[in-house]
């Protein structure tokens, strides 16, 4: 799971979700990503999930400014090609207040610290919550389509 502010999941939207980067810090979890691995999207500030993509590269290190970070000398060096598989317009995001409570992820923290499950860049998840989560970003999707359909 990577967790993105408003602005840099708009920049990787800009990108047409064929790139992604993470943070300096997240080399060695990176590294350990494979092609036709499966990332989602958790937006902060709206707390929903955005969207799902699968790894397309190997990862390798690029510095082209992108995305923005509070540290000033963050660039998001280490790089993976991405694949959308369901992208949902802002107004489709699945709450993560629905379906926290479904997942094993988040048993973690003391049920009223939920939110805590969703600090920091980059969560290996449970590959059930994963599939929890994918399901409601599809459903949410198929609810798109029929509305306007």
């Amino acid at each position: 799971m990577v967790v993105s502010s408003p602005d840099n999941f708009r920049k990787t939207r800009e990108h047409g979700f064929s790139i992604q980067g993470l943070k300096s810090r997240h080399r060695r979890r990176v590294e350990t990503m494979r092609v036709g691995d499966r990332l989602l999207y958790y937006v902060t500030g709206r707390m929903g999930f955005a969207a799902t993509v699968t790894v397309a590269s190997p990862m390798y290190e690029d510095h082209t400014p992108i995305w923005r970070s509070a540290r000033r000398d963050e660039d998001y060096p280490w790089r993976v090609h991405i694949r959308a598989d369901v992208v949902l317009e802002e107004v489709d995001w699945v709450p993560a207040k629905e379906i926290a409570y479904r997942l094993d992820y988040v048993r973690k923290w003391p049920p009223e610290h939920w939110t805590l499950a969703f600090q920091g860049h980059i969560h290996a998840l449970p590959r059930a919550d994963f599939g929890i989560i994918e399901d409601e970003i599809s459903r949410s999707s198929r609810r798109r389509k029929s509305l306007a359909g």
